[in-house]
């Protein structure tokens, strides 16, 4: 079989660091492997446009490897020139860069490798919840540039203790948010989500489910985002939502990018409706240069959390999402049955809840 990997460059790193396995240099560790059962396995960054590597490659692909950090985005019109192509996995979570209807109609399987980083992305939304409220980016920018003003930092720095936080989702990853953030004794933990938690699972964090999304953010005081992308999320973060929210409210996503309206967020943050935005999770990604979310203050000049997506491809979830996508393979080879929770979609039809009700 003709494998395809569309994986993002490591250059220097990922040659001083082969743990940086997701790296065109490093390929998910599969090469060995992969000719040792005598398939051609082929790695690209160039993910951009008809002349690319991927889409030279992908119409005559067996399989297609991508991941959440670096997408190559399977689109319908890609698949109608993929003949060959019978499955796609991600190397991650996350896979809404392929279109889900579409691979359903083209009978393309799409796993992913579940659980392989929600641990690294709840981690990644404490840490950003805690660097807005506490005000951190500009106060360590205030000590790169030689300069010591406290009050300058003091007067926008809070507790979390004694906040509300809520969150956008409330499975594999919005859950393990909910856990981490117990011992800061908030006010209230609560959580959106169109399953509820069972009763021995919210008693264990605390938190209480809010049905109407307007009632739930405007109840925040931070609100995260742990929710795929799909049709039903994209945009739900706009103006009109976010009128909803409580002026002077943080708002984390290390989700996907588009469920947030970006040109809204970064009006919010700018006129203060919002105190801060955080996540490592674009729109378009790589991002461009003239992204709002680049160079996007509050009236205070803080309040920009933004990072490259990384929060989910830390060398620990690199390891896991690696052998996670070298057992898919595995088992599709030898024709044994995949983990469930992996399928998102199966032959012909849709195996996941979490890509939408259909």
């Amino acid at each position: 079989m003709k494998i395809l990997a569309v994986l993002y460059n490591g250059f220097k790193a990922a040659k001083a660091e082969p743990r940086l396995l997701g790296t065109v240099e490093n390929e998910l560790g599969l090469r060995p492997y992969l000719e040792s059962l005598g398939h051609e396995f082929y790695v690209t960054s160039d993910k951009e446009g008809p002349q690319s590597e991927f889409q030279k490659h992908i119409v005559d692909a067996d399989i297609l490897i991508t991941t959440p950090f670096h997408p190559g985005y399977l689109t319908r019109p890609i698949m109608e020139k993929a003949k060959n192509l019978k499955l796609c996995v991600t190397a991650g979570v996350g896979s809404d860069h392929v279109d889900i209807n579409a691979a359903v109609d083209h009978k393309i399987q799409v796993l992913e490798v579940t659980g392989s980083n929600v641990t690294s992305v709840a981690e990644h939304v404490v840490m950003s919840i805690l660097n807005l409220v506490r005000n951190f980016v500009p106060a360590h920018e205030m000590i790169e540039r030689g300069e010591w003003q406290v009050s300058d930092i003091a007067r926008n720095a809070f507790d979390l203790e004694g906040k509300t936080v809520g969150t956008i989702g409330a499975g594999r990853i919005g859950y393990r948010v909910l856990q981490r953030l117990v011992p800061f004794d908030c006010k209230e933990l609560l959580y959106f989500d169109y399953a509820s938690l069972s009763a021995e699972r919210e008693q264990a964090v605390g938190a209480r489910r809010i049905n109407d999304l307007q009632e739930f953010v405007s109840k925040c005081d931070v609100v995260t985002v742990n929710a795929p992308l799909h049709d039903g999320t994209r945009g739900l973060i706009n103006k009109k939502l976010l009128s909803h929210f409580k002026k002077g409210a943080w708002l984390v996503n290390t989700a996907r990018g588009a469920i947030c309206e970006a040109d809204d967020v970064a009006e919010a943050l700018k006129s203060g409706h919002l105190n801060g935005y955080a996540g490592d999770v674009w729109n378009v990604q790589p991002a461009p240069k003239d992204h709002p979310w680049r160079q996007m203050k509050n009236p205070l000049g803080g309040g920009n959390g933004m990072t490259p997506h990384y929060s989910g491809t830390t060398l620990d979830a690199q390891a896991r999402y690696a052998a996670g996508t070298k057992t898919i393979l595995q088992n599709y080879f030898e024709g044994k049955p995949q983990n469930p929770a992996d399928v998102i979609v199966g032959v012909g039809k849709v195996e996941s809840a979490s890509y939408g009700q259909r």
